[in-house]
């Protein structure tokens, strides 16, 4: 049994409290938080777990082997340190960090003290992705030419982060998933409708060395609320569409190849028009997969596939559109990643 404290249990947070107190492996023992509204709201629904607005006393305990850490974002990296100085194990939602450096810090913290660090990139636990992943890898699609992620809708506007980092670290992690590759450089250009300074809509491109594409739009000012993903192959092409009740995944035996044997240019391109089909995949909770993933961990003490190197990642990706998009557009090259001279992503927001 898995000693577990649940800190921050707002809008995702009290799911995340709700499945590790449902796994039977785990025992929640505290779920903390400021507010004293929310604690409340959930006595009745967790049964047997202790309330605390005091973060160092739920540390102090030494019956806690794990700490998942579900607050802003902006509170990530001063709460996860002091986890892992306190020898607890940490899950902490995405994004990791907002600094790179931070992220860097807390990384060779958790490995110098042997301490599991996850960081809750959900999608690749999703058995879509993972499905998609299998596609990719046994070559069925043949080379992926790009990817595409919509993940927009009228919702909750932030005030501390804007629409790319509430939303986009869901797709970059799952777009460097599926290709198992990092972008050299990343664009991004958005616009502030609602509030000075933070972006209500973005569009951020990544390259990968010239081989693939990939593309992410993000927005919280939105007509349709859209969680879907494409992906063009040279042989096949894929579409997964979250919000599908049952049929969330087509295959398209679509695509487009060169003649060598041609008399006109309208014989130059062939096009091909197969069937669609519609594969079977056993879709569970992702987020139940996941938390059991980190429990299993914790108890294996293996590495987690969403681990501070796999959340860091992300964030260099979002950190070096940010910087893009601070410069309306200007591509910036992913630090230790471009393949070509450029600039680093240190020196493009100058």
């Amino acid at each position: 049994m898995i000693n577990v404290a649940v800190v921050g249990v707002g809008g995702w947070g009290k799911n995340l409290a709700r499945n590790y107190f449902q796994i039977p492996e785990c025992n929640l023992k505290y779920i903390c938080d400021l507010d004293e509204t929310r604690l409340s709201q959930l006595q009745s629904q967790l049964p047997g777990t202790q309330l605390s607005r005091d973060f160092d006393s739920v540390l102090a305990d030494p019956e806690i082997q794990a700490v998942v850490i579900a607050t802003p974002a902006p509170t990530h990296y001063s709460l996860c340190k002091a986890a892992l100085m306190a020898g607890k194990d940490v899950y902490v939602e995405k994004p990791i960090v907002l600094e790179v450096h931070h992220g860097e810090e807390l990384i060779r913290m958790a490995e110098e003290r042997d301490r599991i660090l996850m960081v809750g990139h959900l999608l690749e636990y999703h058995p879509i992705i993972v499905k998609l992943r299998e596609l990719i890898d046994s070559g069925e699609l043949g080379d992926i030419y790009y990817i595409y992620n919509q993940r927009v809708n009228l919702g909750t506007v932030r005030e501390d982060e804007n629409a790319m980092w509430n939303f986009a670290p869901h797709d970059v992690s799952s777009i460097l998933y599926l290709l198992d590759r990092e972008p050299t450089d990343v664009t991004a250009r958005g616009q502030s409708y609602l509030r000075d300074g933070v972006e209500d809509v973005v569009f951020m491109s990544m390259n990968f060395s010239g081989e693939s594409m990939a593309h992410v739009h993000v927005s919280w000012l939105d007509p349709h609320k859209i969680r879907k993903i494409t992906i063009v192959g040279s042989k096949k092409m894929a579409v997964f569409d979250d919000l599908e009740s049952n049929e969330k995944l087509r295959i398209y035996d679509k695509g487009a190849a060169q003649n060598t044997d041609y008399d006109t240019f309208a014989e130059y391109v062939t096009l091909r028009f197969g069937d669609v089909t519609i594969p079977y995949v056993k879709v569970g909770e992702p987020l139940r997969i996941e938390c059991e993933h980190f429990l299993n961990c914790v108890r294996t003490r293996s590495r987690p596939l969403s681990d501070g190197h796999d959340g860091l990642r992300v964030l260099k990706v979002l950190d070096a559109a940010q910087r893009s998009l601070k410069t309306n557009g200007v591509p910036v090259a992913i630090e230790g990643n471009a393949k070509t001279p450029g600039t680093s992503s240190g020196t493009a927001a100058k």
